[in-house]
């Protein structure tokens, strides 16, 4: 799907853009295939947040806290212990919970990253107050809708993008891989329309983040648009209800910038960008200089909150100029080594 959308003659190592001349029925026909894929997933209800495990040969269940593409790479380049994650077999009740927990992750990625988290002592002010109050709306349920609190929650796949999605010599979907970072999540997250309808993400998108989200939203009618078509055929033979309709949330999510709040939760290396162009101008207003609007929300602090922040610039400076190399093992690498140093005792 990736080669059907990219555009043609697009060197390998450059990171593709959708095809700005493709041919609108050819683009409605790959999207209408895509929109059915996602209302399939959307069908069934699951009554917590978490992974799924197969308890016998028709029946899964939540067992596990979710594996997120986002939690793998803040562990796996972003510095993260492993330990700072929630608990192997945490589940989420509520939307408004599990949107904490990642709000959290934020902030503990921004405490433990020790090589190139900040650029500058106002940087580091900057990071910490956007997640602060990114924490805040979160925790004051004003980031999700109360009416989807507690669920029904949806099957989601973290790496479900056209990359991912196999087509035959006729274009038409044979098959779709990686499904590793498969959970039941809130189900604002099957609403927020698809970041991948333009193939490249917004905080990576040439010409800026506005530039995306203009030409996204043209594209957006055009994939609402197959959505609604693969809908109405479903609902006519009896396999979708009127009431699971996806086209109508999803127009909801881009139109109030609720987009934004699910991407922000879900791509942490994004999220001063999207926070600062996107979600506290929406919950605080707008500011004269998106760089300087940190200094504007100080007063939403409370003194310990201010007090830990000074605190965290100081070590953050200070390890911008010792750089120590910092390693998180393994348990394969924990036990060998544990055996090791028992070998080594039983020999002396």
């Amino acid at each position: 799907m990736y080669d059907a959308l990219n555009t043609p003659g697009c060197p390998t190592e450059e990171r593709g853009i959708l095809d700005p001349k493709i041919d609108e029925d050819k683009l409605q026909m790959l999207y209408g295939q895509l929109a059915s894929i996602l209302l399939q997933l959307s069908e069934p209800s699951l009554p917590r947040i978490g992974s799924l495990s197969q308890i016998d040969e028709f029946t899964w269940d939540v067992t596990h806290r979710p594996l997120s593409m986002n939690m793998n790479d803040l562990v796996r380049r972003g510095g993260l212990p492993r330990s700072a994650l929630s608990e192997a077999k945490a589940t989420f009740t509520t939307a408004s919970s599990y949107l904490e927990a990642l709000a959290d992750l934020n902030i503990d990625h921004l405490m433990h990253q020790r090589n190139d988290a900040i650029q500058s002592a106002d940087d580091c002010r900057r990071k910490f107050v956007a997640r602060k109050l990114f924490r805040k709306l979160a925790k004051s349920k004003q980031l999700m809708n109360p009416s989807l609190n507690r669920g029904p929650f949806k099957i989601w796949c973290d790496d479900l993008r056209p990359a991912n999605v196999l087509l035959n010599g006729s274009l038409q979907v044979v098959g779709v891989v990686d499904w590793e970072f498969t959970y039941a999540a809130p189900a604002e997250f099957s609403h927020a329309p698809p970041w991948w309808l333009l193939i490249e993400k917004p905080e990576l998108w040439p010409r800026g983040i506005e530039d995306w989200s203009e030409i996204f939203e043209h594209r957006l009618k055009t994939f609402l648009k197959a959505m609604k078509a693969c809908e109405d055929v479903k609902i006519q033979q009896g396999r979708l209800q009127e009431d699971q309709r996806l086209s109508i949330p999803m127009q909801r999510s881009w139109e109030s910038g609720d987009f934004w709040i699910v991407y922000a939760a879900l791509n942490s290396f994004a999220f001063d960008m999207i926070y600062w162009q996107k979600i506290d101008p929406r919950f605080f207003g707008s500011s004269q200089t998106t760089d300087k609007a940190w200094e504007e929300r100080l007063d939403l602090l409370d003194e310990k909150e201010k007090c830990e922040m000074e605190e965290l610039v100081a070590r953050k400076l200070h390890e911008m100029d010792s750089r120590v190399l910092e390693w998180d093992p393994d348990d394969y690498t924990i036990e060998f080594r544990q055996k090791l140093r028992e070998t080594k005792e039983r020999a002396t």
